[in-house]
């Protein structure tokens, strides 16, 4: 009689494991109404320049929400360093951020509207 309970047990405690693994990777898997214009600005050869320590640069950011993963970005700040600039974005020429560098070369400083990096990558917004 004890043998069939051990098995509910067993059988109850892998359930549990199972709800809570897919609990875990689909609340870590954060999903974006953006992330499709985020991969096209992307793959139009849109990148941004940025640093940690700079609030416009956040604010851009935030813009994308969970979608900017997928935004081609440079960190240029060093980190623990504050106001300083690595030396990859020196070479590159980059001295405000942030700043959208795109396909065609040219550079456009500030935090752009979606609308605008739209109009310049010709990414549909959702």
């Amino acid at each position: 009689m004890s043998g069939p309970s051990w098995r509910w047990i067993v059988l109850a405690i892998l359930v549990l494991i199972a709800i809570w693994i897919s609990y875990d990777y689909f609340s870590y898997r954060k999903v974006s109404t953006l992330d499709a214009f985020a991969k096209c600005t992307n793959e139009k050869g849109a990148r941004m320049y940025g640093a940690w320590w700079c609030p416009h640069c956040a604010e851009q950011k935030d813009q994308f929400g969970f979608a900017f993963q997928h935004v081609n970005y440079v960190e240029c700040g060093i980190e623990g360093q504050t106001h300083s600039e690595n030396e990859q974005c020196k070479r590159s020429g980059v001295h405000n951020f942030p700043t959208w560098e795109f396909a065609d070369g040219s550079r456009k400083e500030g935090a752009l509207s979606l609308s605008e990096l739209s109009q310049r990558t010709g990414c549909k917004l959702p």
